[in-house]
């Protein structure tokens, strides 16, 4: 007898809870528009930033491993950022170059990806991405050296290296406050 009476108290709890909830899809759409109006603080949500410096003079490094030496700097927004990247790799330029790109915060990094690599006459510096492209270094060799100068607004600056490949392994954040 039990059992009969347990049976219609659990279909009618999840007939309830099945009922609850309702907002309509104006609701929803208000709230996203809410969400997507309020400026978000994304330099707030990155790992690590608490513990780097902010400086306008930055020395970076890419090795034959595929990797930068750091993937994340602080500089002051509104004035001259000078970026020194060198290639420490002993690989050849063909095989292993490596460069420097600082993209528009929202830039789609695959995409940017997928379209350098088109781009070998132009040392995969797409042209369809031109838009998208703040500054870039050339495409170094083993020991090579480039300074490119730049300014940033505030907010948070991918860069990553174009070479076909290394873009998902070679990137980090400028963020400028």
């Amino acid at each position: 007898m039990k059992k009969l009476f347990l049976v219609p108290v659990v279909a009618g709890a999840v007939f309830i809870a099945a009922c609850g909830g309702s907002q309509t899809k104006e609701e929803s759409a208000e709230t996203a528009e809410t969400a997507t109006e309020q400026p978000a603080a994304p330099a707030a949500n990155i790992p690590g930033l608490d513990t780097v410096a902010v400086s306008n003079e930055l020395a970076l490094e890419g090795n034959d491993l595929m990797k930068y030496n750091k993937t994340l700097f602080r500089v002051k927004a509104g004035q001259p950022v000078k970026l020194t990247f060198h290639n420490a790799g002993e690989m050849p330029k063909e095989s292993m170059g490596h460069n420097v790109v600082i993209l528009q915060p929202g830039t789609d990094l695959p995409a940017f990806g997928g379209e350098a690599i088109k781009a070998p006459d132009a040392e995969y510096i797409p042209a369809t991405f031109a838009s998208s492209i703040i500054a870039h270094t050339k495409l170094l060799g083993p020991g090579e050296t480039d300074t490119i100068e730049f300014t940033l607004e505030a907010g948070v600056y991918p860069f990553l290296c174009s070479f076909p490949g290394h873009y998902g392994v070679m990137q980090g954040k400028i963020v400028a406050e």
